[in-house]
């Protein structure tokens, strides 16, 4: 039998879950049991297709747009958020809705209206298209929130004149690259209004220290997390500028061994929306292919929770 070259594999803590994304995924869950199949949900719960296909196997069904669901059936808003338009139209239709929004989200939201009402212009630090972005401008009329994306727009937004700023944050961004758009802000515009507390979630950036951590010691990282999911991203990224080779696996088959077949130590982390069934497939797949010796790092206990809709509160999840 051909001997496996020896890895050393570290795994990052904390990683997965966090508890707004636990959250919303209880939420579909006991939405499931006591209305029964189906359940509509508008847009992904969560940024991941192992997630969403699980849900979809109990009777869930994720559409686009409202338009898509039928009369008489319940429906979850995503926990990135969505517009006001949104659970307006569900009231116009008579639609019942759970809304699964990210409390941290709805943090950002009501931060937003208050700048609105104290009449500032927000500049509003995010990724286009992001529903968590749309849904943020979508709570302010049209023209109320400006995106800015980089350290150049900062340094080149138009704002009205005469008109006080303030800015805010999707949760989900790298905390250093954010840091240095502030920074450009608040040089150019000193008296611009920001958030009493941090707007980049808990977990967000407990993942990005905790593969700071893992990077440091590793010759690559694998992060387990979806494409369009930001915060996975984020620590690909945070991975990178630490000098590591980082790919972006959504589940153990997407790894390239290949790549990897020179390496003596890998780091893994994951996500705040993949879950950790998924960390151990991969770390199964390693064991097959390397005499492997897995560590798990020390990291910031996380123990938040976020409370459940009321209609759904006396509900005990399985």
């Amino acid at each position: 039998m051909e001997s496996r070259p020896p890895l050393k594999i570290t795994v990052a803590n904390p990683r997965g879950f966090c508890a707004g994304v636990d959250r919303a995924i209880q939420i579909v869950e006991l939405a499931l049991e006591k209305y029964g199949a189906p359940v509509y949900v508008r847009h992904e719960i969560v940024h991941n297709r192992y997630v969403v296909e699980s849900l979809e196997a109990r009777g869930a069904i994720f559409v686009d747009e409202l338009d898509e669901i039928p009369d008489g059936v319940p429906v979850v808003f995503s926990a990135h958020g969505v517009p006001k338009a949104v659970p307006r139209a569900a009231e116009d239709r008579g639609l019942f809705y759970l809304d699964a929004t990210c409390p941290l989200v709805s943090k950002v939201h009501r931060e937003a209206e208050r700048h609105h009402d104290a009449g500032r212009h927000i500049l509003l630090i995010g990724h286009a298209g992001h529903p968590e972005v749309i849904g943020t401008m979508g709570q302010l009329p049209q023209g109320a929130i400006t995106l800015i994306e980089t350290v150049e727009d900062a340094r080149s937004v138009e704002v009205p004149a005469g008109t006080e700023l303030a800015y805010t944050t999707q949760t989900t961004l790298s905390v250093d690259d954010t840091a240095d758009i502030i920074a450009a802000l608040q040089a150019r515009f000193p008296a611009i209004h920001g958030p009493k507390k941090e707007d980049i979630c808990y977990a967000t950036t407990n993942r990005q220290a905790a593969v700071k951590e893992i990077a440091g010691a590793s010759d690559a990282v694998i992060i387990i997390g979806a494409p369009n999911s930001s915060n996975s991203l984020r620590l690909v990224e945070v991975a990178r500028k630490m000098g590591c080779d980082a790919m972006l696996v959504q589940r153990a088959a997407d790894l390239d061994f290949e790549r990897l077949k020179d390496c003596r130590s890998v780091g893994i982390s994951a996500g705040a929306s993949a879950p950790e069934v998924l960390v151990r497939e991969v770390l199964e797949a390693f064991s097959r292919n390397f005499d492997v010796e897995v560590t798990e790092a020390s990291g910031t206990p996380e123990n938040v929770r976020f409370k459940l809709p009321a209609a759904l509160s006396r509900q005990t999840h399985s």
